[in-house]
């Protein structure tokens, strides 16, 4: 397989805006890390490991009816371009990508579902990571799915389980339940009040960690920040799951106060910073990834506190994910380097904001052949 041809639209159901708090929580994420039992785990697993692993996921795949009509992608044969439009989506991981840029190696693959929100990660940091992806606040719903997948592959594949530590994986921090809940966050509102650092360290008080668009190893851009778990042992998965969902329920309730206290006493800069963001991404004629990020943060602010009321944050979701350098690229046929990758940025921005308001909430503009970023 060298292109997404069979899931061009694969990984993107997360971005339609929907579900609790859409307009400050942009997904959520719930990932299971599974290991099989009679192979190594990790970087110690060998490429004889890793493809009787692969070799194994395939026969269950056709004996699990969550997986029926899903597609197993060979990582090392699917072509550069295509893989980094993989990790663009958050289908898979930088590290599934091949950390040390020679590629991934033998063995690695991801199962994908088509239309559905979850995918499988195989030979990743454990043999198994199974995630599901949802638009909005929506824990418990994106927990109960993965689940499903878990118990549906657990009948067919003999999982790693002590009977005192629990799922057995390669980090320690991941032994136990092996549930990793993550949810991803639009904070502008506590960042302009300088309150962020203080519900940061409150975060990291209750167990939980703070990380960027994609996770580990990832800096917070546009004040898009992702609060996750830290730890699995010690607790079952439904704690875990209330625990997340209790604490980003109360960040979003300080971020609601923060967006209140701007308007009350700083509106005419709080508009002002709107305004002006808008107006860039509207004319610029070059725009980085980073510059955009942060520019989509004021708009963003700006839709949801209903100051900028023509543009959808369906839109703006969907910007941030068809602008990235692989999808730049994909829509253009080719290679671009990062000059001519920004100007294509720029020149994707502005049309879609030019016509947002005319289009449906499930299309965008299709302008001039080549210029719109596809899957």
């Amino acid at each position: 397989m060298e292109d997404l041809t069979a899931v061009p639209d694969s990984g993107l159901g997360w971005l339609e805006a929907s579900g609790d708090h859409a307009d400050m929580v942009l997904s959520t994420r719930v990932r299971l890390a599974r290991n099989l039992q009679g192979y190594a785990f990790g970087p110690r697993a060998r490429v004889n490991d890793r493809e009787a692993v692969l070799k194994q996921v395939r026969a269950a795949k056709e004996k699990v009816t969550p997986l029926s009509g899903s597609t197993v992608v060979n990582l090392p044969a699917l072509e550069s371009r295509s893989r980094r439009i993989l990790l663009e989506r958050r289908l898979i991981s930088r590290e599934l990508l091949g950390g040390n840029g020679s590629g991934p190696a033998e063995g690695i693959a991801v199962v994908l579902s088509g239309h559905e929100p979850w995918s499988v990660m195989v030979n990743e940091e454990d043999h198994l990571r199974l995630q599901s992806l949802l638009a909005g606040l929506r824990l418990s719903e994106a927990w109960n799915l993965v689940d499903r997948l878990d118990e549906d592959l657990g009948q067919q594949l003999p999982y790693a389980f002590h009977h005192e530590f629990g799922f057995l994986t390669s980090c320690p921090t991941n032994v136990g339940t092996g549930v990793r809940a993550s949810v991803l966050m639009h904070l502008p509102g506590l960042v302009l009040t300088k309150e962020i650092g203080k519900v940061l360290q409150g975060i990291s008080q209750v167990g939980l960690t703070v990380r960027g668009l994609y996770g580990e190893g990832s800096e917070v851009v546009g004040n898009f920040f992702q609060v996750s778990n830290q730890t699995t042992l010690g607790k079952s998965e439904e704690d875990l799951i209330d625990q997340l969902d209790r604490i980003v329920r109360q960040v979003l309730e300080y971020e609601t106060r923060a967006r209140q206290v701007l308007l009350r006493d700083a509106r005419a800069v709080t508009e002002d910073k709107i305004w002006r963001a808008y107006g860039l991404l509207r004319y610029a004629r070059t725009l980085s990834f980073e510059e955009l990020m942060n520019l989509l943060s004021g708009v963003r602010l700006g839709a949801s506190l209903k100051l900028l009321p023509e543009v959808r944050v369906y839109t703006l979701n969907k910007l941030m994910i068809f602008t990235q350098p692989a999808h730049l690229e994909q829509a253009a046929g080719r290679d671009l380097p990062p000059q001519e990758s920004d100007a294509h940025r720029a020149a994707y921005v502005r049309r879609v904001l030019a016509t947002e308001g005319t289009v449906g909430a499930d299309e965008f503009p299709d302008d001039r052949a080549g210029d719109k970023p596809t899957g």
